[in-house]
């Protein structure tokens, strides 16, 4: 990679061992991706969850915050995705005190290396959004497919150490999302159906990206009778991000550099459709039984609008087994304000802060409550949780209330 002045100086340790180690880890990344220099980035977004990190990474994170002599400190605003826990009402979920002290520790050396802890995988709707054409280094796949393809930012899926090395030295290798060439569409759909609730937009987005299939595609979308809504359009990309592995998609007419098909090159490509009953489909795929033991309303994280929303159906609701409502904590405080937090408490749900269910050690917990099949409206989440041992069935908010007052999901 060809290395600035600066570069070549924070390499040699001029500007303290922290640097040199961060910028020595994106050298290896740069190389590994044929890039040729670093592009200057302006906030960096670093996933954090410790179920992810394990012991062995929280040692990493300490030893690089005793290495700091102050000059490690991260140089550009660099926040967190959510953590494993809401420390508040971890014994709820009956999460062991280890999982809370590893929390803990890798939360003091994030806030040594000057991290700002602010636990959210939906930064872009709480934040800071960033803007088109604005290089960043983000690592939560919905954070990145939003802010490419809604905001026009340029960030690749960057791993935890590569975020933080980004925060340190202001930087990230230029390659893939950061190139013009790698923003082109290479795969164009068409849709003859107009999703409107978020499951069904979390489905067709799950739909679409396992069409895609792989990292380096790019879909364009065309054919939607209405622009989407901000929560309609992250429950879509967080979809197909996890079905796919998908960090950009246009939509034409709606996103920003797409305002026509021929922006994006979607003029070359044929197009393959996609209808009603492909999503219905992804949906029946997932609903394997009617019995629920837990309803999980997360991944994304809740704005206050889907809280709201939540609310309003809680009223005069009891509910018979639990249902878990999992937000920000910049969300928090105003559901809290609203009166929103109370109303859903008092028909027997529970909201949470600043963590995400799937990485709050979920097959431990589902093991120490006895939960095993569980409804919610989230795709992303039914794509994920077979993993851990559970029956994830996919539906509306309104079902997955119902079910939490009755027991079954209809």
């Amino acid at each position: 990679m060809r290395l600035t002045d600066e570069e070549q100086a924070i390499l040699s340790g001029e500007f303290g061992e922290v640097p040199k180690i961060a910028l020595a880890h994106q050298i290896k990344v740069g190389d590994f991706f044929g890039a040729l220099d670093f592009a200057p980035v302006s906030q960096a977004h670093v996933m954090a969850d410790t179920e992810s990190l394990g012991e062995a990474g929280v040692r990493w994170l300490e030893n690089l915050a005793a290495a700091s002599d102050g000059s490690g400190r991260v140089r550009i605003p660099t926040i967190t995705d959510p953590r494993g826990t809401d420390f508040t009402k971890a014994k709820q979920l009956r999460q062991a005190d280890w999982m809370l002290e590893l929390e803990r520790r890798a939360i003091d050396a994030f806030v040594k290396l000057g991290v700002s802890m602010t636990d959210t995988c939906i930064n872009y709707q709480t934040v800071l959004a960033a803007t088109r054409g604005e290089h960043v280094a983000f690592g939560d796949t919905g954070v990145v497919i939003y802010s490419n393809s809604v905001g026009g930012a340029r960030s690749n899926f960057e791993g935890g150490p590569s975020a933080l090395s980004a925060g340190i030295t202001g930087r990230t290798p230029r390659y893939g999302f950061h190139l013009d060439e790698h923003r082109q569409a290479t795969l164009r759909v068409r849709v003859d159906w107009t999703p409107e609730t978020l499951n069904d937009w979390g489905a067709l987005g799950g739909v679409i990206g396992r069409l895609a299939g792989n990292y380096w595609s790019v879909p364009v979308v065309e054919g939607l009778e209405r622009a989407p809504t901000s929560d309609e359009l992250k429950h879509f990309g967080a979809a197909m991000a996890s079905f796919g592995s998908i960090a950009l998609f246009h939509v034409v007419g709606i996103t920003p550099e797409a305002s026509r098909l021929s922006d994006v090159g979607g003029e070359k490509l044929q197009p393959q459709r996609v209808g009603r009953s492909d999503i219905e489909a992804l949906r029946q795929s997932y609903a394997v039984d009617t019995k629920v033991d837990v309803v999980v309303f997360s991944a994304p994280q809740l704005s206050l609008y889907e809280l709201r929303s939540l609310a309003q159906l809680c009223e005069g609701r009891r509910f018979r087994i639990p249902l878990l409502a999992v937000t920000s904590p910049q969300v928090k405080p105003d559901s809290d304000r609203f009166g929103y937090t109370d109303r859903i408490e008092a028909a027997g749900g529970t909201v949470f802060s600043g963590m995400c269910f799937y990485q709050s050690y979920a097959r431990e917990i589902a093991e120490a409550n006895g939960w095993k099949r569980l409804a919610t409206n989230s795709a992303k989440m039914v794509n994920i949780l077979g993993g851990y041992g559970y029956v994830p069935m996919l539906a509306s908010m309104e079902q997955c209330v119902s079910a939490a007052e009755t027991g079954e999901l209809e």
